[in-house]
């Protein structure tokens, strides 16, 4: 294992102007995209089925044996450069021996080698589920999608093959708000993130403040992935899209970092108002633009198939399998795809590595972004 020394202490905090999964980093620095982060996908088991789920047709009610950790941590000894590791399913909590098996020792690795790390929950289950080694997570991410019960219900249960009551989900609902509560309180940094779709769009004030009373650090916004469950959900328009930014940054929680993840619009657009807004964004204190990880500085590995792929709910075959395969071996496969080679743009002056694969495939399907130039400098 690298460095036996445990590095937790000496990581610079996470905030507006340190997001290690941010590619960014890497390609300004460094003048090319490299392997910082791998995520694992750990589990396909879930007590929910959400309307929006961009993984749920891969959920199952019972788990595949997985590849034993010690593998999986030796493919991860195989990236110098690897900077932070992120943990999703499912919901990775749902099963204990997971949590024991997988979980748990990937977080004690990352500890040791001193890794940035994630991971995404609902949130739903028991606080004791957590307790006893959340603390060594730097980022415990939700999806919080809803302005009450009723909303939860609907939306979460959606999918479901089996009728849930009300007053069962409403439980759910009050657990997820009040395991956020007390976990922000006791220090653990809980980012909440939002899809933009037509449900959430005309309630994004409100659901921006109860993210906030909820105590999370963070509240992360992003388009609605048209994948899996979600692919015949109906889309915002962009107009709709930058009218919500600006009612939101208008309605901010001062003390709320803000970031817009797989954001729509770009600085090489031909529409001013599109220009004007990636100005304002990146000239917004507290509010952030995440560059797309997925494929500029990240994979994602399937611990029961081994597959290696772009990122978990794309249609892009597997780059490799980590049975055989190295993970830097599998990045540079991903570089020399056409896909890859048609949206890896770069504007240095405008701040701006190009759009998401899923994001420009629906928005974007006749541009060719390498052909773009920035109209503005940051």
């Amino acid at each position: 294992m690298n460095p036996a020394m445990d590095q937790q202490t000496s990581k610079r905090p996470l905030s507006p102007q340190w997001d290690p999964w941010d590619p960014w980093h890497t390609r300004s620095t460094k003048g090319r995209y490299e392997l910082t982060s791998v995520e694992f996908t750990v589990t396909h088991l879930c007590n929910l089925r959400c309307e929006h789920c961009a993984v749920g047709e891969m959920l199952t009610e019972v788990e595949a044996e997985p590849i034993p950790v010690e593998q999986l941590i030796r493919r991860l000894e195989e990236v110098d450069t690897l900077q932070t590791l992120s943990i999703t399913g499912g919901e990775p909590v749902f099963n204990p021996k997971t949590v024991r098996e997988i979980i748990r020792p990937l977080l004690r690795y990352a500890r040791e080698r001193g890794l940035y790390t994630q991971l995404n929950t609902n949130l739903t289950l028991p606080l004791s589920r957590y307790e006893g080694w959340v603390e060594d997570v730097d980022v415990l991410h939700i999806s919080y999608n809803y302005r009450d019960a009723s909303d939860f219900h609907r939306i979460a249960f959606a999918r479901h093959k089996r009728d849930v009551s009300p007053a069962a989900a409403e439980k759910l609902f009050v657990q997820m708000v009040e395991n956020a509560k007390t976990l922000s309180k006791a220090g653990v940094f809980v980012s909440a993130e939002t899809f933009l779709s037509p449900f959430t769009v005309p309630h994004i004030e409100s659901i921006h403040r109860d993210v906030a009373s909820m105590g999370c650090l963070r509240h992360e916004i992003h388009p609605l992935y048209p994948s899996d469950f979600a692919r015949d959900m109906e889309l915002i328009s962009l107009d709709e899209y930058r009218d919500a930014v600006r009612r939101l940054l208008k309605a901010r929680v001062p003390d709320v970092w803000i970031l817009f993840g797989t954001l729509p619009f770009y600085p090489c657009s031909s529409r001013e108002e599109d220009v004007e807004l990636w100005r304002d964004l990146h000239r917004e204190e507290g509010v952030t633009v995440r560059h797309d990880p997925d494929g500029r500085n990240r994979l994602n590995v399937n611990i029961f198939t081994g597959d290696i792929i772009v990122t978990d709910f794309g249609d892009i075959p597997p780059l490799g399998n980590i049975r055989r395969d190295r993970l830097s071996d599998a990045f540079d496969r991903w570089l020399g795809h056409p896909v890859a080679r048609r949206l890896h743009c770069y504007c240095p002056a405008a701040r701006c590595t190009g759009p998401n694969v899923i994001v420009a495939d629906t928005y974007y399907p006749e541009t060719d972004f390498q052909k773009r130039k920035a109209r503005i400098s940051l």
